[in-house]
């Protein structure tokens, strides 16, 4: 039956297990002992850590696993799941059933045993004991600290590397001789906890002394018990490596849990604020809205009575009171109902925030029943005042009428109070074309303002008619007043009209003259274009050395005077533009002001530069001609020298036997201090591109941590960790890589685990991972975002992997009003072999997420 488990070791260590436990053969006998003594103290250390969770230990671990009891109890602890139920009896062949089934677990967690089978264990085959002890650490404490058969030990070193780099005298390269002074373990406890060890007073010549500091501030304050004997590691000259990782493990693990616990309290207690604040906004809705419905049920009946009253005096206290109701006891219920539907509002965009299902109010209290009933109550109340008015009219209706077409009239004249010297003004006479148009739009916003008033003239009408249908004694007064609003309105009205009239005429003209400014912009400029360049040509100095030179420059010059009479004629039409303009303003009466507003050339400066051009002809006739003369004087001088050369020529030719060579030394220098110059400015054109890709790397970073509210150092640290595994320094992280990183950082990896972050950093599955897709990961994974999974996720954290959580345990992780929170909302856990007090987290946490009476 044993012969089942004869496999090898995969996922942890690629050699047999024996390997791992079997010792140098060049050892003495003394030193295997201790070697093996050393392994069994702290294996056995590392077996009680976890099964005193049950309530139990080991004294002998050659002994107390022998009928497989004690080994099933240790594998359900560490792994949180049940194994199969144990056999009860005592004889032999019970406890190598018992011993098998602790091995099959160990097999389907996808450990290959190799040489250990139930037989060995069961006689107390000490070898075969360790040796499946060093199995059981290395699957469960120390394998998903990496990826690939050496590399959970790596991540575990590199962990301890990051972790005491920045310590003096620790110097973490293995897990042997490297531990020895104890300065590395009082580093660790002093990275993660600086109030448990002084660092600054520990001494390197005092290894037992640190060692021991270190075991015992472990085993007091971290739960991690001793596994380890100070004296031995130090006489040892080197330290068993198996003892070493076992122990620093267990700091891997404590630390790393306990990260992930204040993460999961910091986690669980922001939810729990968000909650009982929603909560609080549900009582304050439910509470303002009983109390409005209740006000409206109460207002309602004393505004549906519609008993009179015989007095105009008892009349005149019902509107008093209504007065009162509408000023001092309506207005606060105005505001309470407006209030009331802000914080519905508000309540329910806070609830989809933070995906909880929406506020259902009680029965009869939801917005539109609120509103249902508040125009019950308007209706009610706008029929209560009809009435009330409609009384009192009998009594006071002339004098309202009165008092109300005086207020109307006092408020039109005032408004026409010099309207109509305003509408009589010639103001547009002088002004420019964007200040006619300006003039225009306000002529328009006035009209549009007459317009308005309309309806102030018929009112105003019309009480003057009712007042006289009611035979007011002062009718005479109010229809004479009544005639001089209505013939000052029909005036508004032709004088809007005239100006409207006016602006459109005057309008139209400067678009006109606005046309031909353009025009004349347009023509002016490339004219004055052409008389700048024949300025230039008539005043360019000339070099001729011959007849024929001087020649074909006269015969250019001429070719440019017989242009000059077309050159007028355009000159005339420019001139005829700004004519014509002068022309319209004089015309219509119109004071041009400013100047041209397309160009800066005036009419003047073309005539000036016209009359310029004109002098300049004659003066380049005058020095053609002197030129010619001179070069027909040079003429004559070159054929009389030419003439004495022919005599002289041959004598100096028999003189001139070599010709001196030159070098352009120059020319070549300047080739060689071109091409210099060339492969510098290229050199600095790629500096200068690296330090802006550089540069907005370095920008895309800031706005990443700012975006997500991460810290420099945290930042820092992202980078510094991907730059250690990013082995082929291409930006890049292949997933063994990327995954020895995450481990690393502290986090405790499983295969689904693993792949559910690679789907999330690696979508595409393309094989690996970009620096910017692991600084979005860590950024979420550091923003604590809030669903429901990872609340129960946080819980079961605090719960040390339970299905339920204690009173005790919510008391001691939370804050305690977040505590108390949760034990008056959770339900009481049912579940075989519970603690006392247990309480269901996973139904409070859907709670919060689901549909729930909250």
């Amino acid at each position: 039956f044993s012969n089942t488990h004869t496999h090898s070791l995969s996922h942890v260590e690629s050699s047999a297990v024996i390997s791992h436990i079997s010792v140098n053969p060049l050892m003495s006998a003394a030193a295997v002992d201790k070697c093996r003594n050393v392994r069994c103290q702290t294996f056995t250390a590392w077996c009680n850590s976890h099964l005193r969770k049950a309530g139990t230990q080991i004294e002998n671990i050659e002994e107390d696993f022998r009928n497989g009891l004690k080994l099933m109890l240790l594998l359900e602890v560490i792994s949180g799941e049940r194994l199969p139920k144990p056999d009860k009896g005592k004889m032999r062949f019970h406890k190598i059933a018992n011993v098998n089934k602790a091995l099959d677990y160990i097999s389907s967690k996808g450990v290959k045993l190799v040489s250990i089978g139930a037989e060995e264990i069961v006689d107390g085959n000490l070898k075969m004991t360790l040796g499946m002890i060093w199995t059981i650490i290395l699957r469960f404490a120390i394998q998903d600290i990496s990826v690939e058969e050496t590399s959970a030990k790596e991540g575990l070193l590199l962990w301890c590397q990051r972790k005491t780099a920045p310590y003096r005298n620790v110097n973490v390269q293995n897990f042997h001789i490297s531990w020895k002074d104890g300065l590395a373990l009082c580093a660790l406890i002093h990275r993660h906890r600086p109030d448990l060890i002084d660092y600054s007073k520990l001494r390197k010549d005092d290894p037992i002394g640190n060692l021991n500091t270190a075991f015992e501030v472990a085993e007091k304050y971290l739960d991690i018990p001793k596994m380890l004997d100070a004296e031995d590691i130090v006489n040892t000259p080197k330290p068993d490596e198996k003892a070493i990782m076992t122990y620093v493990s267990c700091f891997y693990h404590a630390f790393a849990g306990a990260e992930q616990a204040e993460t999961a309290a910091n986690r669980i207690c922001k939810v729990l604020a968000v909650n009982q604040e929603n909560e609080r906004l549900m009582e304050e809705y439910e509470k303002l809205a009983s109390e409005l419905l209740e006000w409206i049920r109460r207002t309602i009946p004393w505004l549906e009575n519609r008993v009179a009253e015989q007095t105009m005096r008892a009349m005149q206290q019902k509107l008093e009171d209504f007065r009162d109701y509408r000023r001092v006891h309506k207005p606060p219920r105005v505001q309470e109902k407006c209030q009331l539907e802000i914080n519905f509002n508000t309540l329910q965009t806070k609830l989809r925030l933070s995906n909880r299902p929406a506020f259902m109010p009680s029965e009869g209290k939801m917005v539109s029943d609120i509103a249902n009933a508040w125009k019950g109550l308007e209706q009610v109340e706008k029929g209560y005042e009809e009435w009330l008015l409609t009384e009192i009219r009998r009594l006071e209706r002339l004098d309202h009428l009165a008092e109300k077409f005086k207020q109307k009239c006092s408020l039109h004249e005032s408004w026409t109070a010099g309207k109509e010297h305003l509408l009589s003004q010639k103001d547009y006479e002088t002004a420019s074309l964007m200040e006619i148009r300006a003039l225009m739009r306000k002529h328009e916003a006035f009209e549009s303002d007459l317009a308005a008033h309309q309806d102030r003239v018929e009112q105003i009408a019309a009480i003057a008619q009712e007042l006289n249908e009611l035979d007011y004694h002062d009718a005479a007064s109010v229809n004479t007043r009544c005639q001089g609003i209505c013939d000052q309105w029909d005036n508004l009205g032709t004088l809007t009209q005239k100006r409207r009239d006016a602006l459109e005429r005057v309008e139209k003209l400067w678009e006109t003259i606005d046309q031909l400014y353009l025009e004349f912009a347009k023509r002016a400029a490339p004219f004055n274009n052409w008389m700048d360049g024949a300025m230039e040509d008539l005043q360019d100095m000339f070099i001729v050395h011959s007849i024929e030179e001087i020649q074909s420059l006269i015969t250019a010059h001429d070719q440019y005077k017989a242009t000059l009479p077309e050159a007028d004629k355009e000159r005339i039409a420019i001139m005829g533009i700004q004519n014509e303009i002068t022309k319209i303003a004089q015309t219509y009466g119109i004071k041009l002001v400013g100047v041209n507003p397309y160009t800066v050339l005036s009419p003047q400066d073309i005539t000036n530069k016209w009359e310029a051009v004109k002098q300049l002809v004659p003066l380049r006739d005058q020095m053609l001609q002197e030129e010619v003369a001179r070069q027909q004087a040079n003429e004559r001088l070159r054929r009389s020298f030419a003439a004495q050369a022919n005599i002289i020529g041959p004598w100096i030719q028999t003189k001139m036997e070599v010709k001196p060579a030159t070098i352009d030394d120059g020319s070549v220098s300047g080739i060689i201090r071109h091409s210099l110059l060339q492969h510098v400015r290229v050199g600095w054109e790629q500096l200068l591109t690296t330090i802006a890709r550089t540069i907005n790397e370095v920008e895309n970073q800031i706005l990443t941590r700012d975006a997500k509210g991460i810290s420099q150092e945290q930042l820092n640290e992202f980078r510094a960790s991907f730059n250690h595994f990013d082995r082929k320094r291409n930006g890049m992280m292949d997933p063994d890589d990327f995954r020895a990183c995450l481990i690393s950082m502290g986090y405790d990896l499983g295969e689904v685990e693993f792949a559910r972050i690679m789907t999330l950093v690696d979508p595409n599955n393309t094989g690996v991972v970009t620096f910017q897709a692991f600084i979005d990961f860590m950024t979420r994974e550091t923003a604590e975002t809030d669903t429901a999974e990872q609340v129960m996720a946080s819980f079961k954290i605090l719960a040390s992997d339970k299905p339920y959580i204690t009173v005790e345990e919510l008391r001691r992780e939370l804050p305690p009003e977040q505590a108390e929170y949760c034990i008056s909302r959770m339900t009481k856990y049912i579940g075989p072999e519970v603690a006392l007090g247990a309480l269901d987290y996973i139904s409070f946490s859907s709670a919060l997420y689901g549909e729930s009476d909250l």
